[in-house]
């Protein structure tokens, strides 16, 4: 594949391996970096180096298939200059416009065309795009308050919770180390009743790796009392499990004929539709 193309075969790599993580639920992570997942801001941040997810097919994918507007619309965002001077790119962009599930994204890859990729309609939409990421990580933040004190108050169910705080974590793109305060602040408080608590861990497996692993380190670092000591006891049980799980797993793959696609033992609570 020429560079030429603006398209090149490392690029075509990544955008495999983002299509893979869509499928498996799992979340995109920063290049370099699989404890930190890759956020709106990064894409926004045209100062910040994100190595083969330069590439127009790894940005066409994700403003086309990302299950959340503000990490599709900062996708479509980065993608747009690169398809002013490429017609190979500049048909991407097109393609993305027509396929992508967020009407926010065709809508800004229309004004893009519509003015010829003019350096000044560019720099607009990524303008409404950085507030857009701001306003919706806002929003995201309310509800996960309201939604507490709900429960705190007794208004709503303690499954229904646990639902809708896996789902507005997900969804609100939040940080890895700001979920896990959220998770180990729930776990750890002594305002939240136990039975919650254990709801919570029986979804320990839709939370991001780094999320987890920051969950058990906090916990496992928190002063002995017999309420801590039965979370602690749970979550070795957890880890314990997911280790034979993924042995078997492991095993039983050496004895499978490869597809292409990576699988997982662990899935999110919200899983994107497939990428076709």
């Amino acid at each position: 594949m020429s560079g030429q193309l603006g398209i090149s075969k490392d690029g075509i790599t990544v955008a495999m391996q983002v299509k893979s993580n869509y499928r498996s639920g799992e979340p995109v992570c920063v290049p370099g970096d699989p404890s930190r997942i890759l956020l709106p801001e990064h894409l926004i941040n045209t100062d910040l180096d994100l190595a083969d997810f330069e590439d127009p097919l790894p940005l066409a994918l994700m403003a086309a298939r990302d299950p959340e507007a503000p990490m599709a619309l900062a996708a479509a965002t980065r993608l747009s200059p690169k398809a002013e001077h490429q017609q190979l790119v500049s048909g991407v962009f097109q393609l993305v416009g027509e396929k992508t599930r967020h009407p926010l994204v065709k809508r800004s890859i229309a004004l893009i065309r519509d003015n010829d990729f003019s350096p000044k309609a560019i720099a607009f939409v990524r303008t409404r795009t950085s507030r857009f990421i701001v306003q919706t990580r806002r929003q995201y933040a309310h509800a996960l308050k309201m939604i507490l004190r709900t429960l705190l108050d007794g208004e709503m169910a303690p499954s229904e919770f646990v639902q809708q705080f896996i789902l507005l974590t997900e969804a609100g793109n939040l940080q890895s180390d700001v979920r896990q305060k959220l998770v180990t602040s729930l776990l750890l408080s002594e305002h939240v009743r136990p039975g919650i608590k254990f709801l919570m861990l029986e979804h320990f497996s839709s939370f991001p790796m780094p999320t987890r692993q920051g969950i058990i380190q906090a916990v496992a670092g928190a002063p002995d009392s017999r309420h801590i000591d039965v979370l602690k006891e749970e979550l070795r049980w957890i880890v314990s499990h997911e280790k034979q799980k993924s042995h078997v797993h492991g095993a039983s793959q050496k004895n499978t004929p490869k597809t292409g696609l990576r699988s997982t033992v662990m899935g999110r609570a919200k899983v994107p539709p497939e990428v076709h």
